[in-house]
């Protein structure tokens, strides 16, 4: 890699905006677009799912969802991040967790911060179940529908960390290295954003969508995304930054390396569960 084209790389985070664009105090960042194009992907892919591979499942249902599952995602996210990193916000500023507006800036519009995977999964799952216990329909089936494009709308969430330059790596001297704004001590990081965006994002969804009109049983694409994320996230954290407030939890592995052994192990759980009758049918109820 040349010089001049080496340091246009390393000290691209520092060139970027997060702010996509402003009109009056309404400031909308690249973090939130992040996130509508996600939920956009989701619904595209699983859409062409049912048409393409004539499931019988209804266009009407996943409609229904989709205010529950985003509901359920972002609360989870908000929550999970506040509990875990900001307690004092349930203590003084309760509103401010899911408020977009500074109350103290003449109520300029500034979006929500802080997100958290874990806690995003776990109030998607509730959604999933809530929703399909309500509407009488089988849960891992259900599941499965959006299993494999889940990991393509992930992308999109680690590409909005990348431009706002958070959650980046540890320190590296390798040439792919690079400077966060963020970073106090301003020195060469991984850009890990990048790496769980390949990995947990690009790779995990052409590994699920190339598969997922195999004849498997009821819940192993489901299973299969728990495995290969909970796979790639374990691995990628020896390279990312660990959490100041969290640290190391046992020995060298973080809390997010305990949750992603845990997700793994709960992927083949469902596994082991389901590994007889590969051409198991369960009649889709709505």
């Amino acid at each position: 890699m040349t010089d001049s084209l080496s340091y246009f790389w390393q000290h691209l985070p520092e060139k970027m905006n997060p702010i996509a664009f402003s009109f009056g105090n309404w400031e909308i960042n690249w973090y939130a677009l992040m996130y509508l194009a996600a939920f956009l992907v989701i619904y595209l892919l699983v859409k062409h799912r049912i048409k393409d591979e004539k499931l019988d499942i209804s266009l009407e249902a996943v409609k229904e969802f989709l205010p529950w599952g985003i509901a359920g995602l972002l609360i989870g996210a908000r929550l999970a991040d506040v509990f875990i990193y900001d307690w004092g916000y349930f203590k003084n500023h309760p509103l401010e967790i899911f408020l977009p507006f500074d109350p103290y800036s003449n109520w300029k519009y500034i979006g929500i911060y802080g997100m958290s995977y874990f806690g995003g999964l776990t109030g998607l799952v509730l959604s999933f179940h809530i929703f399909c216990k309500f509407k009488k329909i089988n849960l891992l089936k259900f599941s499965d529908l959006f299993a494999p494009a889940v990991p393509a709308a992930y992308t999109f969430g680690r590409l909005g960390n990348f431009v706002n330059g958070e959650l980046y790596g540890r320190i590296t001297n390798t040439f792919w290295g690079m400077y966060f704004p963020l970073d106090l001590t301003h020195q060469l990081r991984h850009p890990s954003q990048l790496y769980e965006a390949f990995f947990e994002g690009i790779v995990l969804f052409l590994i699920l969508w190339s598969i997922r009109k195999k004849s498997f049983p009821i819940g192993y694409l489901t299973a299969f995304y728990l495995i290969g994320y909970g796979i790639a996230r374990f691995f990628i954290e020896f390279l990312r930054e660990p959490d100041e407030s969290l640290g190391f939890i046992i020995d060298s592995l973080t809390l997010g390396q305990i949750l992603c052994a845990l997700m793994a192990l709960g992927g083949l759980f469902i596994l082991s569960r389901k590994r007889s009758g590969l051409k198991e049918q369960i009649p889709f109820n709505n």
